[in-house]
């Protein structure tokens, strides 16, 4: 192969762009509308464009696609994830072509794409398989009595879906119905397919997965596993390599497993295998994903292997270069998703210009696979991933430590972005431990998210930070000798404290006696400062408020007032503003579509009841009332695109 086109945009074209370049191949990226500005395009030897920003007029349009090879004589084509690379048809299409795409064959496409033929393979292979009911399933009410005969809870899924798109849980008749409907028009909508099956849904599971790499010539490889078990609406958020949960046998047995089926349908190239997880550690297969993974980079770290790199070789008609005794299972890896979502507002989907973009440097414990840029665009056509952050260690506590560090050094100024949630989660003592399951999430933050609880400790390392930045910032420390004295607020609780200038820095005392050492440099308007605090090296984000601070680390952010004693006193008398009673509307979290209004003027509500349908970024959202009432005044209709924060309706 001598040039590659890429039939992705964002951060895994920029991904596939690196890896050719090293091995000396050239690139030809693809945009739409949306995408002219994009990295990957200004990454790529050659760009071209391929029509408006909707996915179902650009990157899912075989013909442009087909059109664009033809004129840059590409005789390559990798498709990243998601859009065409599961796709049989845009496979055989470019093999009639005589280019070659940079994944397996289209059967085996057609075999492991369809999830109800593949369980039926999985079943013939020997592969632990789920308890469901494979047919599809015509409509709500029969969704409703099928489920009721496997036995709540159920799993409705598409059968073309994957990704989270098309899949949900239900633990009665009711959600069975709704679950139906929402799957089967999101399955139609982000893959053409609106089958759905239905099957057993195993409790406080844990998702894992086994990585496979196959040559044409009859051999193959696992690479270990990937523990995936951290997840939302079933879309992965935090991926690791290895499993904390995984022992030597119970990796063995998973990966011949994962392996046996790669060979049943004669797989070539890398591919995943997932399972579910019991806490029994029985295993079951859930699906085979026919290309690269999101998550790959973690098995990259600990493989030392480059699977884009793979992928071209074995494409070449090369033979693997390892053999399954030579697969490395080095350090650990952990891995986490950006997403421009705002976890604070149920981590609904943002939009908007990236007006600041400083992801943390790059090392041989760190790494950042993006595809955006300061000055770019987070737009409501594509998946709201911003970048995927990578980190490595020798072992679990110290890729997690690592990890901690990256996220608090990550600079993002524009839309609301997960930095705080992942940050929070990779703290939380669950997780530390690593007893986890695809529950986490929804046990641990039932409520939904809004910041990592606060200690003793961490208010004062944030009063600490906020009152050395304000006394840098004023230049008062030019006094030597001189002591200074402040009233810190964090989130409300008041802490006096004293500076005194010490030999390498300054000391600070608080009313209760106990006292910190601090030191570092505040550069004028800084976004991110670093400190040495009680010797403990501390990354704050920082942003300046009329008065005070809003301080962001470990997946907090925190309001801090830092005054004189005589300005505390005044502060006092301030009144309080109150603000606005929005009770009693429904308020749109996020730009999107109307698909469905399900009341009416004069209608009654309950609290929890749903009220309209809204799409955005490809997932249906369901938006339900806060309290009882009566439906008042509708102000939106279906099919009616919407910005973030419009009245969609009022109540009395």
């Amino acid at each position: 192969m001598q040039k590659i086109l890429i039939a992705n945009r964002g951060e895994i074209a920029c991904r596939v762009i690196k890896t050719a370049r090293r091995m000396g191949i050239q690139t030809v990226a693809v945009y739409s509308d949306a995408d002219r500005e994009a990295l990957h395009v200004r990454m790529a030897d050659e760009a071209y464009y391929i029509g408006p920003s909707p996915s179902n007029q650009s990157y899912l349009v075989m013909d442009k696609l087909l059109e664009v090879i033809k004129q840059c004589g590409a005789d390559g084509v990798h498709p990243g994830y998601g859009f065409l690379s599961e796709n049989s048809t845009f496979c055989r299409r470019l093999q009639e072509m005589g280019v070659i795409f940079i994944g397996p064959n289209p059967t085996a496409i057609d075999a492991m794409g369809d999830k109800i033929s593949s369980k039926k393979l999985a079943q013939a292979a020997n592969v632990n398989t789920i308890p469901g009911h494979m047919g599809i399933i015509e409509n709500a009410d029969e969704a409703v009595r099928i489920a009721a005969e496997i036995g709540y809870p159920v799993m409705l899924k598409a059968s073309a879906g994957g990704g989270g798109k098309g899949m949900r849980i239900a633990h009665n008749d009711a959600e069975a119905a709704e679950g139906w409907q929402s799957a089967t028009n999101e399955g139609l909508s982000y893959f053409g397919d609106g089958r759905v099956f239905i099957e057993k849904f195993i409790e406080n599971p844990r998702h894992i997965e086994i990585q496979v790499l196959c040559d044409g010539h009859g051999n193959g490889v696992y690479l270990n596993e990937r523990e995936c078990s951290i997840q939302r609406r079933n879309q992965k958020v935090i991926e690791e390599a290895p499993s904390p949960f995984v022992d030597a046998d119970m990796r063995r047995a998973m990966g011949e497993q994962a392996l046996a089926l790669a060979q049943a349908v004669d797989y070539v190239s890398a591919g995943t295998i997932e399972f579910v997880v019991g806490a029994d550690k029985g295993f079951y297969f859930l699906e085979m994903n026919t290309r690269l993974q999101v998550e790959h980079p973690v098995t990259e770290f600990i493989t030392g292997l480059d699977l884009v790199e793979q992928m071209i070789r074995v494409a070449r008609g090369e033979r693997l270069s390892i053999t399954q005794d030579q697969v490395l299972l080095k350090g650990w890896s952990m891995e986490s998703r950006v997403y421009a979502e705002n976890p604070y507002r149920n981590f609904l989907p943002s939009v908007g210009r990236l007006v600041r973009y400083e992801p943390p440097l790059e090392s041989a414990h760190v790494r950042v696979d993006t595809g955006v840029f300061a000055g770019g665009e987070v737009t409501l056509f594509y998946d709201p991933m911003i970048a995927k952050l990578i980190t490595w260690g020798q072992d679990r506590g110290e890729a997690i430590e690592h990890m901690r560090e990256a996220l608090d050094s990550y600079l993002i100024e524009g839309p609301g972005h997960n930095i705080d949630f992942l940050n929070a989660v990779l703290r939380h003592p669950r997780f530390v431990s690593g007893n986890i399951s695809t529950a986490f999430i929804a046990e641990e933050y039932p409520e939904g998210f809004e910041g990592a609880p606060l200690s003793g400790m961490d208010r004062q390392l944030f009063a600490v930070a906020a009152a050395y930045i304000e006394q840098q910032a004023q230049a008062l420390l030019m006094d030597l000798g001189v002591e200074k004295s402040w009233v810190v607020s964090v989130d409300e609780e008041v802490l006096p404290l004293i500076f005194r200038e010490v030999e390498g820095g300054d000391e600070v005392e608080f009313g209760d006696g106990s006292r910190f050492g601090v030191s570092g440099v505040v550069r004028p308007g800084a976004k991110k400062v670093t400190l040495t605090i009680a010797g403990q090296v501390c990354t704050f984000g920082v942003v300046r408020g009329e008065e005070g601070y809003h301080l962001t680390r470990g997946g907090r952010q925190v309001g801090v007032y830092v005054r004189t004693p005589r300005q505390h006193q005044l502060a006092q008398r301030m009144p309080v503003k109150v603000a606005p009673d929005t009770s009693k509307m429904l308020i749109t979290p996020m730009p999107g579509l109307v698909l469905k209004i399900i009341v009416e003027v004069g209608d009654c509500v309950s609290a929890g009841d749903p009220v309209c349908v809204l799409e955005a970024m490809k997932m249906e959202n369901i938006m339900r009332v806060e309290r009882d009432g009566v439906v008042g005044a509708i102000f939106a209709k279906p099919g009616q695109a919407v910005e973030s924060d419009s009245i969609i309706m009022t109540f009395e």
